[in-house]
């Protein structure tokens, strides 16, 4: 066996080495990255490591230490690996990319797992209940666990059709925000069309990446497809550093929109700029309309839609938002419908401006309970609507839980996302 003194030298030689390799080759931005990530998740997975290693059957400590050491070379090759990123072959995804993510994230979640039951433990050793202070030592084991059974949060998503009315432009609704209802059914494709309700598709963050590669998403995208919307509509950030660094990749996973011509609009999200041609390729090739402070008038079998595509603004937007719409007024005999990435600025847009916006950005809360069908998640009653239907005034928000992800390396208790969206559109 290595032994855990052997596997903490090389856990504090990882977050040593792996950030000095990182800055030396491609900078201080990404060293910096490198260095917090490691950082914050390998000493805290160590600890749950030793801690349950000592209570483990001796049977069982060799192969977790081979576990760990997986895990450790994974996250750290993985973070290499990024120094010149590219979509990797399945084989490198599967044995390095998301076991490393995995253990980087049970890490993570670590940290605030034992924290939360740091005061438990002190009470239990000043009553001298070492029993029970030993027999804790098990409950560590639940962030990693957590971590392994949310691979498969992170690779799928939940399909379903979002049933809501727009609201009444007599109603005399509450200007604050609010979350409101609407129906989710799972099998969307089963449900037949309805007069008066426009069907919607949203594609927001699918990143393609290490957990989205191209295969898959040009699948997913293939069977929203499949749902015959009257729109599509894509509300930004579609790629990842591996995505960007595949030319054309994101291309051939769009290229399924093709087949709905004249029905897929499309706005920049905040990685968007971050390599805007690659995006303006890719969603160009496959006949989606980019829309950067414009606006387009499309009849649909619900009636006429004015959809208006609002670019991403990480500042001015208080001032942004407003100039865009009044700008672009609504028009009498259309729905009116804004696309704007980061729900957080809807509390820019105008009073009653418009019927419905749709956001994406927050990845559902990412974290969260949902899940186990409780409706939290760590954006729960912050500036961000995490996810589902919310209401200020006349005007609608609905957070897409994402088709993707990016950022925090994995989704814990929140799926992503796979809609059709029916809404009841009143007579006019």
């Amino acid at each position: 066996m290595l032994g855990p003194e052997i596997l903490l030298g090389t856990t504090v030689l990882a977050v040593i080495v792996v950030p000095a390799i990182a800055f030396r080759a491609r900078g201080r931005p990404y060293g910096i990255y490198s260095f917090l990530t490691l950082f914050l998740s390998l000493p805290t997975g160590y600890l749950v490591f030793a801690r349950l290693h000592g209570v483990i059957p001796t049977a069982l400590q060799a192969p977790a230490e081979i576990l760990y050491l997986w895990g450790l070379v994974a996250a750290c090759t993985h973070m290499i690996a990024l120094i010149r990123p590219r979509l990797r072959s399945r084989a490198f995804r599967r044995g390095i990319s998301l076991p490393g993510m995995a253990f980087l994230a049970g890490g993570a979640i670590s940290l605030p797992w034992l924290l939360l039951l740091l005061p438990l433990r002190l009470l239990l050793f000043l009553l001298g209940a070492d029993g029970l202070l030993h027999a804790m030592t098990w409950l560590d084991a639940v962030p990693p666990l957590i971590a392994l059974a949310s691979v498969a949060t992170s690779r799928g998503v939940r399909w379903e059709a979002v049933r809501f009315p727009l609201i009444d432009p007599e109603d005399p609704s509450s200007q604050e925000l609010r979350r409101t209802h609407s129906m989710r059914i799972t099998n969307p494709g089963s449900q037949g069309r309805r007069e008066g309700v426009l069907r919607v598709v949203q594609i927001t963050d699918p990143h393609l990446g290490p957990w989205q590669p191209l295969e898959r998403l040009r699948e997913r995208i293939d069977g929203l497809v499949d749902l015959d919307p009257d729109l599509v509509a894509i509300t930004g950030d579609l790629l990842t550093m591996e995505g960007a660094g595949s030319e054309g990749a994101l291309a051939r996973a769009l290229e399924p929109l093709r087949r709905l011509p004249g029905r897929c609009f499309a706005i920049f999200g905040n990685h968007d700029h971050e390599w805007p041609e690659e995006v303006r390729h890719a969603l160009d090739a496959a006949g989606v309309h980019l829309l950067m402070d414009e606006e387009t008038i499309v009849d649909t079998p619900a009636g006429r839609v004015q959809i208006v595509g609002a670019d991403y603004r990480g500042r001015e937007r208080k001032t942004h938002i407003p100039e865009l719409l009044a700008r672009l007024p609504r028009r009498d005999d259309a729905m009116r419908l804004l696309l704007l990435h980061d729900p957080s600025a809807f509390r820019h847009v105008p009073e009653d401006d418009v019927d419905l916006v749709l956001s994406g950005h927050t990845h559902g809360g990412q974290v969260g309970l949902v899940s186990l069908g409780i409706d939290w998640t760590v954006l729960s009653n912050t500036r961000w609507p995490d996810h589902g239907l919310f209401a200020r005034g006349r005007s609608l928000l609905y957070v897409h839980r994402g088709t993707g992800f990016y950022g925090f390396p994995m989704r814990i208790g929140v799926p992503g996302e796979a809609s059709r969206l029916e809404i009841e559109i009143p007579p006019r």
